[in-house]
């Protein structure tokens, strides 16, 4: 009884929540764009499955036998509107529309069929027995899961198995977020399963609560953490641009070598490394690595160790962190690079996330970015 209570707690601050994160991302959002317009569909429809859901849970009750019988199946359409935004986010393909002309006819041929149902139970049955009703909703919900599956399945492929079409996509963002949201996803539609042979065979009905709980956990998380990516990777896209376009880069003197290497010839191969490093934007790469940077240069990764640590005073992470930090101190003190998000800059100057950022800048310069920014502006 508790558990029910906390599920349809959770189901009406869901819905709560997602009506103000559209409205939010909908009416106050400078830009139209299309990939946000299907991450705000997904939430929509789930809110209005879970409203649905905490109306028959509380009990609400309607004396009109249309509406009292009138379930809509607002959950058949998240993963089509799902894999329509993940389509866009990876802009692998804009031909879309066909895919969601499809779903919303398939929608509207269930909706009529429940209509008709509907009427032949209240008109042509005696005593009105909703069994009819109870046998098409059993059917429909069937039909619907396997649809669901299939689309699960097509979006799962795409980002699993087909990096080839969006390996552009992949200098901005390395989708492990989404990869997760696949994998705990895949979980959610056990639950689905579990509770649909549950109530079919058993007619036990509590499955449903465990699959409305994780479902809106999962779904909700996915409608922030898509917004946040796709905010990002909008950022990054615009800041490569213009980064490439001004030459904002750092020059080889940024980097300032350690007195106590005294050694000549460390300090010559140390030059040639920080030069080859600055000026083919090595460090700018979040995957670069002691190895390949030692196989680019032809060295040993021993010897490229060595002069580093000798000459710059630092080990290999904390010296190309160090020329990454420098290169966002470059773009957040320049004015025209104001409108952009820190993450953003962070990402695009060579570092793999947001915490690693973070911790990189504030270990070098003792402050976060946004109060070395209030020094400089200071």
């Amino acid at each position: 009884m508790l558990f029910a209570k906390i599920v349809d707690f959770i189901l009406i601050a869901g819905v709560v929540q997602a009506f103000v994160f559209n409205s939010v991302t909908l009416f106050f959002r400078k830009k139209f764009s299309i990939v946000v317009l299907y991450l705000n569909l997904v939430v929509l429809f789930i809110s209005l499955n879970n409203l649905q859901a905490w109306l028959i849970n509380v009990g609400f009750t309607s004396d009109l036998f249309y509406i009292e019988n009138l379930l809509v199946p607002w959950y058949f359409f998240i993963l089509p509107m799902f894999y329509a935004f993940i389509i866009h986010f990876l802009e692998v393909d804009k031909k879309i529309i066909g895919f969601v002309k499809f779903s919303i006819v398939v929608f509207l041929i269930e909706f009529i069929l429940r209509l008709g149902v509907i009427t032949y139970v209240y008109y042509y049955v005696p005593g009105q027995d909703i069994s009819y009703i109870e046998k098409y909703t059993a059917a429909e919900d069937i039909f619907n899961l396997a649809l669901s599956l299939a689309i699960f399945y097509k979006a799962f492929e795409l980002v699993f198995k087909r990096r080839d079409v969006y390996h552009q996509m992949l200098s901005y963002d390395d989708l492990n977020w989404l990869r997760l949201f696949f994998k705990i996803g895949g979980v959610v539609i056990l639950f689905w399963i579990f509770a649909k042979v549950a109530d079919f065979v058993f007619d036990i009905k509590w499955g449903y609560n465990i699959l409305r709980l994780s479902s809106s956990i999962l779904l909700y998380w996915i409608g922030y953490q898509g917004l946040y990516r796709y905010n990002v990777v909008q950022d990054r896209i615009q800041l490569r641009r213009h980064i490439t376009k001004n030459q904002k880069f750092i020059g080889v003197g940024v980097a300032k070598l350690n007195d106590k290497g005294d050694m000549d010839k460390l300090r010559t191969d140390f030059n040639e490394i920080n030069a080859f490093v600055i000026e083919n934007k090595k460090y700018l790469d979040a995957e670069l690595s002691l190895s390949n940077l030692a196989s680019d240069l032809k060295l040993s990764t021993s010897h490229l160790s060595k002069v580093i640590n000798v000459c710059s005073g630092q080990n290999f992470s904390d010296y190309i962190n160090s020329l990454r930090v420098a290169q966002v101190k470059k773009l957040i003190t320049d004015p025209s690079y104001r409108n952009y998000t820190m993450v953003a800059i962070g990402l695009e100057c060579g570092f793999n996330s947001k915490s690693t950022f973070y911790s990189a800048f504030k270990k070098l310069t003792s402050k976060t970015p946004s109060q070395y920014l209030e020094t400089i502006d200071d």
